[in-house]
């Protein structure tokens, strides 16, 4: 198969470089809320979204994760990522939750995300499948135990511990068995995980569409990235469920960060169409963001630029392969995200 894919690949960057068609359309503005933005993830992208939280929790509401732990729990190190934060140990324990409760207050006095304050009355839920063996369900604990530090209103903090998943985004119908953990990363749980964290997180909802009327869109994530998305290992391409209501009147925003392996360029758009979201988002004008990683395993050069980056399995940035500030609204890639919602809730036709 890789040597057939092989034949066809200088026919395809020929047609590309020469057919508009293979041109990246723009992300429309469509004046979304900038006050009702929410966020969720699963695996490495469930660490993003508590990144994405933490860093600007003055302005989002709340955050869904699906096998993912605390903020700051790999503290910039590749192997603390990879065991203590996924499969802690006597060897390679979690780190204390308060050790990053103090980081997380630390960095907010310096400026470099937003007051923790707001983490009082952001809304969480959390999820982890009883046969994940990727993300122990401890990590996700932790993740409970970070944020039940900033005393949230009874009822806020929900963690979900007794499904028999393996490490997948969890669905009512879409995906493998249960219990699996190999791509797409989709289970079909008879659990209805992105109808559940919506409803928490944003509150009561209309009926999920029986189908879907909104498009879905692809659009060029380069010009959030300062024009090199491939630098910080992002996809030239990121997607957007747009409900058809959301075309005229003002509609909330919620990112859903895919896990590694799970990007388009690994899965295709099994997260995009698959994961659940898009239909809860018909009936409740809410806009979802799909922002794309790629998968990259050293040096690489494009337009013009060297860059080096290892992320053989594009995960999302959760222990600095990108700069040191990756936890931080300053980081490359929480910076390219908010830029990207920033654009969302801009006036229309911009």
């Amino acid at each position: 198969m890789a040597r057939s894919v092989l034949r066809w690949l200088p026919s395809v960057f020929l047609v590309c470089a020469c057919a508009p068609a293979c041109a990246i359309d723009p992300l429309p503005a469509y004046g979304a809320d900038p006050a009702e933005v929410s966020v969720s993830g699963v695996s490495s992208g469930g660490f993003m979204a508590v990144q994405f939280h933490v860093a600007h929790s003055g302005r989002v509401k709340g955050v869904g994760v699906v096998a993912g732990g605390p903020y700051y729990c790999a503290q910039g190190s590749v192997w603390m990522a990879y065991y203590n934060c996924s499969t802690p140990s006597a060897s390679a324990p979690l780190p204390s939750v308060a050790l990053l409760k103090a980081e997380a207050d630390a960095l907010a006095r310096a400026r470099l995300i937003d007051p923790t304050d707001g983490l009082a009355a952001a809304r969480v839920w959390l999820f982890s499948g009883t046969r994940d063996r990727t993300v122990d369900p401890a990590v996700v604990d932790a993740a409970r135990q970070f944020y039940a530090l900033y005393k949230p209103p009874a009822g806020n903090l929900v963690r979900v511990a007794d499904r028999p998943a393996g490490h997948a985004m969890v669905t009512e119908s879409a995906g493998g068995a249960c219990g699996t953990t190999a791509p797409p990363y989709i289970n079909d749980c008879d659990y209805d995980a992105a109808g559940e964290l919506l409803g928490h997180v944003l509150g009561a909802l209309e009926p999920p569409a029986a189908k879907e009327t909104g498009r879905i869109i692809r659009f060029d994530q380069r010009p959030f990235a300062d024009g090199d998305a491939y630098a910080i290992s992002l996809a030239d391409s990121g997607y957007a469920f747009v409900p058809r209501a959301c075309e005229l009147e003002r509609c909330r925003v919620h990112v859903a960060f895919h896990g590694c392996r799970q990007s388009v360029q690994a899965v295709g758009e099994r997260f995009v169409r698959e994961a659940g979201y898009n239909r809860w988002a018909d009936a409740n004008r809410l806009i979802v963001l799909y922002p794309q990683t790629i998968a990259r395993t050293g040096p690489g050069f494009q337009g013009g630029r060297w860059s080096f980056v290892f992320n053989p399995r594009g995960c999302w940035d959760w222990w600095g392969y990108t700069d040191a500030r990756y936890h931080t609204s300053a980081g490359r890639q929480i910076r390219t995200v908010t830029a990207m919602v920033d654009h969302l809730a801009a006036p229309r036709g911009r």
